[in-house]
């Protein structure tokens, strides 16, 4: 009598399409972090607006772009239209960017910032799609944890680049501004050339297997639900860098220092989505919360530079157990025929919540300061991660 066959064993191994979008990701994200963190300096100082301007440039154009995420999610659920989707995605935001060093007003530069945030609201729900197709569902925190990692290395390259052309060219913040465009624009070649290929591999895509045991846990709506709560009592990341400047931290090194949390990012996301893989994105987004009501609390009591940058670094840990297990969780909510649709509900409620968040923690650092509004975010951050274990324990029976 024959020997069983073998069986088959489970390839970790990433399809060619995964690899594609993260190196588009990764050239688009210098570009982007080459302008990130010089905007508060763009505004405040150059602009003369204060910080609830900061919170709005966040909230507003998280929020504009909502309307965008989910028509963009529900025209994806077309496979034929998930390419000029992103690719569009992409276009726009390589031509916002750059006209920000050629404004006057701080509403202008807000403004361009909602039409580059329109620009990846097209983008992210067809192109979370493709991720989430193109692999099975035991591989896929790993795939959106690639992604992620691919997107955080560019966005550790970019500041490097402005740094060195201030610092070594002498270059104006507008001027920096202005050279993103070249990036942005090679980000948005190679994803033509990559999107000729999306209906191959929708035709290739791997069927999903079969929620796990540990998918199960994670994969419920009540945490989708409050992965978008999540969004609103966060700290919006302008504000994070207003601290910063408030703490001492030189206006050149500012860069530096978020180029060093992208590389905490990039390392740490591939990781974060093995352990989504392994014991479910539920319990790994938890984790995250919990780590980010840590470090709200530590940037809140830091009384110097060295203390402010360590405690940013750790946001980058919060990354690592959020970005690619939300994806997951989304993935795993429901049948593959309205995936699209559910990234596109996804990314605009977690936009939407953004904009009231944003004005709230903006105006209380306005009114009350750095330390009591990052700490009303990581009290309710902690709030949060307990109100998540009823759910996880239901999944889990």
């Amino acid at each position: 009598m024959a020997e069983p066959a073998p069986p088959a064993r489970e390839t970790t191994r990433l399809p060619p399409i995964v690899r594609a979008l993260g190196a588009v990701s990764f050239l688009n994200d210098l570009a982007s972090e080459m302008v990130y963190p010089l905007l508060p300096q763009l505004l405040t100082r150059g602009l003369g607006a204060g910080a609830l301007a900061l919170g709005a440039l966040d909230g507003f154009s998280d929020a504009a772009a909502a309307v965008v995420k989910l028509g963009a999610g529900w025209l994806s659920d077309r496979p034929r239209r998930r390419g000029p989707l992103i690719v569009g995605g992409y276009l726009v935001a390589a031509a916002a960017r750059p006209i920000m060093a050629l404004v006057g007003t701080a509403w202008q530069v807000i403004g361009l910032r909602v039409t580059d945030r329109v620009g990846k609201g097209a983008r992210n729900p067809p192109r979370d799609a493709v991720i989430a197709d193109a692999v099975p569902a035991s591989l896929r925190g790993r795939a959106f944890g690639f992604h992620r990692a691919m997107d955080h290395a560019g966005a550790t390259v970019g500041p490097l680049i402005a740094a060195a052309l201030m610092a070594g060219l002498a270059m104006s913040v507008d001027h920096v501004i202005l050279w993103s465009a070249v990036p942005g624009v090679a980000a948005v070649l190679i994803a033509i050339t990559t999107l000729r290929g999306v209906e191959r591999a929708r035709a290739h895509a791997v069927v999903a297997s079969p929620l796990t045991p540990e998918t199960r846990a994670g994969a419920s709506g009540g945490m989708v639900l409050l992965v978008i709560v999540f969004a609103g009592v966060r700290l919006p990341e302008t504000l994070v860098l207003l601290r910063l400047q408030d703490l001492g931290v030189a206006a050149p090194l500012i860069p530096v220092l978020w180029a060093a949390l992208h590389l905490v990012r990039s390392s740490a996301s591939y990781p974060g989505g093995w352990l989504s893989d392994r014991v479910g994105p539920g319990p790994t987004t938890v984790l995250g919360w919990v780590l980010y009501a840590g470090v709200a609390v530590a940037l809140a009591v830091a009384s110097g530079p060295l203390f402010a940058a360590a405690g940013l670094m750790g946001l980058g840990l919060v990354s690592a157990c959020t970005e690619a297990p939300e994806r997951a969780l989304v993935a795993a909510w429901g049948g593959r025929s309205a995936r699209g649709r559910r990234f596109g509900i996804y990314h605009a409620a977690v936009g939407m919540a953004a904009l009231p968040g944003g004005l709230a923690l903006g105006a209380l650092y306005a009114q009350a300061g750095g330390p009591t509004a990052l700490g009303v975010s990581g009290g309710l951050s902690l709030t949060l991660a307990l109100a998540a274990m009823p759910v996880l324990m239901r999944r889990k029976h």
